[in-house]
């Protein structure tokens, strides 16, 4: 479909108005419809009772979802928030977390997530570099925010929601409930530019101290390309995907679902805020993933359209082998990205779920660049036996896809220049489309770091720092990030292919590779491995792996050593930290 593709680029062009907010699209102009107090906005999934039993979920509507952002803001005003003020929103994935976004971007002020997973040494860092001055948070943030408050001066207020602790109560300085109470229900929005902070993301940070990137009101407009596609249309036959406050898109009968937390790029900027923008329900969920709480969810709320992590659909595909004998599920697209996916999981999702894994690219800085459209006539809601004919280009297995519509994308080298088909180079992003007009999707900068934001660039070529090479059409194939791949016996050694090789193995669960320090050969393939349940580690099982490796893949690649542990160290965005294992086998290495 290589027509469908190149027409989508040469006659997409971007509508940027000079002004645009993230909340007046993604709330305030589905609230001023006249459906806006039917229209469901979030569904808050609840566990199942003592009894197994589910329970109804929670349901707001875009109506309540508007009228308690106005209220915050009030509240926000008369606690001196200012704009251009950083707000710290530490939530789970529930209704007054959306309500937190919606009323600090409305006022034009600043929206800081900030993940629960952060111990108290990486909220303060962030707290204090970003000269955050109020904080919401709620029974599962509470304690560690206030063990480094007195570390952040400029924190003026905590604001704390759901709050039944009676210690917990009286060591913040606003009781949610109580101060939205007393607002009046309208508040007159600010009119930002498009070009004006709107979110502060930090970094995971493999490499030095976490980056707060600024993100831009405009930004959510450079997401859309992606989201829709990488969705499969989202549900709607037709649309215009460029953002438009006078277009309002109805028709699609999607509900949208993601475990990623909102408090990263993955969940609020490829699911949260995507999903409200075209008027549709997201499901939140702030318990402990497990592939049966993943399809018994899908399962109960019909969601159709999924962001789901490759080690969850790991995961989900180990535990649940045939899920189709035993869920009922109306799933038109899923979106995977963080790692590859690999041919397994491909071919688990299209045999098992009916649905083919379109990957995705991106990182905060430059999101949702990259990726993967198998849009396929035939396959909405009609089960895995549907006859299928792609309208959109084909996802190969294992492929991070091609450059989303708007956005020029290239595998460049050191100097800056496109790298020949087949040689492994940084993908970057042009600040410029191929019509010349400049591509929303970028940040503003790191946060008071002009250094690492120029360091970002290589002329108009913004580096992602991740390596790949393009095929002869067109598709991007990862090798990993430029810290990861690494040489052995004078070898290329990229360690997705390998990992992924790896867990085909049923008694394999999740693995990373990384290099071990060698004398002779400069450094060994070595791989960590998380075996599946039902399986134990013996010498007997690390030479049928290195079999299983070497006979699908190249001699070189198959893992000299193995080494089982518990669980793989990860991001809090759900990325494996091959960085933590390397350094682990260079001091080994010293040791001995």
């Amino acid at each position: 479909m290589a027509d469908f593709y190149d027409a989508m680029q040469q006659g997409f062009g971007w509508q940027v108005p000079e002004y645009f907010n993230m909340a007046e699209v993604c709330s305030r102009r589905w609230a001023a419809q006249s459906d806006a107090a039917q229209r469901v906005a979030i569904f808050e999934h609840q566990a199942a009772d003592a009894n197994g039993h589910a329970v109804t979920p929670r349901r707001y509507t875009y109506a309540q979802l508007q009228q308690a952002a106005d209220a915050l803001s009030h509240v926000l005003t008369d606690l001196g928030v200012q704009r251009g003020d950083r707000v710290a929103i530490v939530l789970p994935q529930r209704f007054e977390t959306a309500v937190a976004y919606m009323a600090v971007m409305q006022m034009g002020a600043v929206a800081m997530p900030l993940s629960l997973l952060f111990g108290p040494e990486a909220l303060a860092y962030r707290l204090q570099d970003s000269e955050a001055v109020v904080a919401l948070v709620d029974a599962s943030s509470v304690s560690n925010l206030l063990a480094v408050r007195s570390q952040c001066p400029v924190l003026r207020e905590v604001v704390g929601v759901d709050l039944s602790n009676a210690a917990d109560m009286l060591h913040v300085d606003v009781d949610y409930a109580s101060a939205m109470a007393a607002q009046q229900r309208s508040f007159n929005a600010v009119q930002t530019k498009a070009e004006e902070g709107a979110v502060l993301i930090y970094t995971s940070g493999t490499t030095g101290p976490p980056k707060g990137a600024l993100i831009p009101h405009r930004a959510l407009i450079g997401n859309l390309t992606g989201f829709v596609c990488s969705q499969n249309w989202f549900g709607f036959p037709t649309m215009n995907v460029a953002a438009n406050k006078q277009h309002l898109p109805t028709g699609s009968t999607a509900v949208f679902w993601s475990p990623a937390d909102w408090a990263w790029t993955g969940g609020l900027m490829d699911a949260l805020l995507p999903t409200l923008y075209f008027g549709r329900p997201i499901v939140a969920w702030h318990g402990r993933f497990s592939p049966e709480l993943a399809f018994t969810l899908m399962q109960q709320h019909g969601v159709t359209h999924t962001f789901l992590f490759p080690t969850a659909l790991k995961a989900m595909m180990k535990a649940y082998p045939e899920p189709r004998h035993q869920f009922k599920l109306k799933l038109q697209a899923i979106m995977s990205a963080g790692e590859a996916v690999g041919d397994a999981v491909f071919g688990y999702c299209q045999e098992q779920l009916g649905v083919t894994v379109n990957e995705m690219f991106g990182q905060t800085e430059i999101n949702y660049i990259v990726g993967n459209c198998a849009m396929e006539w035939g396959a909405m809601g009609e089960g895995v036996a549907a006859h299928r004919t792609n309208v959109g280009w084909p996802a190969k297995p294992g492929s991070m896809g091609k450059g989303y519509p708007g956005h020029r994308v290239a595998v460049i080298d050191e100097d800056g220049q496109e790298c020949p088909v087949g040689v492994p180079g940084d993908v970057a992003l042009n600040r410029y489309n191929q019509h010349g007009q400049p591509d929303p999707i970028f940040f503003l900068g790191y946060w008071k770091n002009d250094k690492s934001t120029q360091g970002k660039y290589t002329g108009d070529w913004c580096r992602t720092g991740d390596m790949a090479v393009r095929d002869e059409d067109g598709y991007l194939w990862y090798q990993g990030r430029a810290d990861d791949v690494f040489k052995a016996a004078g070898y290329r050694i990229g360690p997705s292919e390998i990992e992924n090789c790896l867990v085909k193995h049923p008694a394999v669960a999740n693995a990373a590779v990384v290099p071990k320090p060698d004398a002779q050969r400069g450094a060994l393939v070595k791989a960590y491995v998380v075996l599946a349940p039902g399986y134990d580690a013996s010498d007997a099982l690390v030479a049928e792996l290195q079999v299983h490796v070497r006979g699908k893949l190249a001699p070189y690649e198959y893992p000299k050593e193995v080494e089982f542990i518990r669980e793989l160290p990860m991001t809090t965005t759900g990325k494996v930290q091959r960085r933590v294992l390397r350094l682990q086998e260079e001091e080994r290495a010293k040791t001995k």
